[in-house]
């Protein structure tokens, strides 16, 4: 303990007995020496003492798949401003490839005893994962929200883009402009919004058979050039890809091809983050409303922070095309 109060003083700035008076809770200290002496506490890694805890602004974790793509970046700014603006104070978690993992994550904002988690692009979108995490939160009673479609057993609110909405339109778009090999660039068979991208695809376009025109990948732009390539090489002419950062995959696929985009091949997005104006050509994609999903997840997450009931149901929301240079008329058309 004297170990303690004599770091804490000397890292504010203060003497051992200021210390011990605003650990106490005592008079005789102005508002600054006091703050001083919290943020010590804090960059020490000491807990404060149960009687001062309350004064930290409450903590609400984000946790995201990682900040490569512009779509994570985007959503983190309009949820960690909201949360500022709610008096939260946010706690942004991104995946890395071999670094800490989702569980982990969960973990560590148990142990700094978060209000609540918002969850993006996470494992519960993919069915086959481990989701013994969220099941602890469940447990807990802890306030959660999903950003985007997810496995249903988990129960907690979600927020989602419409994927049937966004392939609808993609396609539509493409049938257009005299496209009719059409083909899909989506996620993981177990990744819960592209297998309803591929539901609704086969739905207007009445596949009875998808095997020629889907292939999968990872959510990059290499792997989503691989799966293009195969794609092109059968004929089609029209990709609707799951992803901006898979749309340029694609585009990279049919130059390496010998394929003009958009002159021989069209491609649409999904996501419209940023810069998708400064590609060559310029993406046409289906727009995801970010600001309006971000402030939504936020509402539902300190509805159930401040006792509000919530609804487990999902918040479905419109998509829209975003016509670029990325899509023309069909060879021949």
């Amino acid at each position: 303990m004297t170990r303690r109060l004599t770091e804490v003083a000397r890292k504010a700035g203060v003497s051992e007995a200021t210390v011990s008076r605003v650990l106490n809770g005592r008079g005789g200290v102005s508002e600054s020496t006091r703050v001083a002496v919290l943020t010590a506490l804090d960059v020490l890694g000491y807990e404060r003492p149960s009687k001062l805890r309350g004064e930290r602004a409450r903590l609400v974790g984000l946790v995201l798949p990682e900040l490569q793509n512009p779509i994570f970046p985007a959503l983190a700014e309009v949820v960690t401003g909201s949360l500022a603006q709610r008096g939260f104070t946010p706690a942004l978690c991104a995946r890395t490839i071999g670094g800490i993992s989702e569980m982990d994550y969960v973990e560590m904002l148990l142990d700094h005893q978060v209000s609540g988690v918002i969850f993006a692009g996470g494992s519960y979108a993919l069915a086959d994962a481990p989701h013994d995490h969220y099941r602890r939160l469940t447990d807990r009673g802890l306030p959660v929200v999903l950003v985007n479609a997810g496995v249903d057993e988990l129960n907690f609110p979600v927020v989602s883009t419409d994927d049937a909405v966004a392939v609808e339109q993609a396609y539509g778009h493409l049938r257009s402009l005299g496209h009719e090999r059409i083909g899909l660039v989506l996620g993981p068979a177990d990744h819960v919004p592209s297998r309803r991208k591929l539901a609704a695809m086969a739905n207007i376009a009445g596949w009875a058979d998808d095997e020629e025109c889907v292939e999968r990948s990872s959510f990059s732009m290499e792997g989503a050039r691989v799966a293009a390539s195969k794609l092109i090489e059968r004929g089609v002419t029209g990709v609707i890809c799951a992803s901006d950062v898979m749309a340029l995959g694609t585009i990279r696929a049919a130059r390496r091809l010998g394929r003009a985009v958009p002159a021989d091949i069209s491609v649409v997005g999904f996501d419209d983050s940023a810069l998708m104006t400064c590609t060559d050509p310029p993406l046409t994609t289906v727009r995801q409303p970010i600001e309006m999903m971000g402030q939504a997840a936020v509402d539902l997450l300190v509805n159930q922070i401040e006792g509000v009931g919530v609804l487990t149901d999902e918040l479905l929301f419109e998509p829209e095309l975003v016509v670029r240079g990325s899509t023309a008329p069909a060879p021949g058309h």
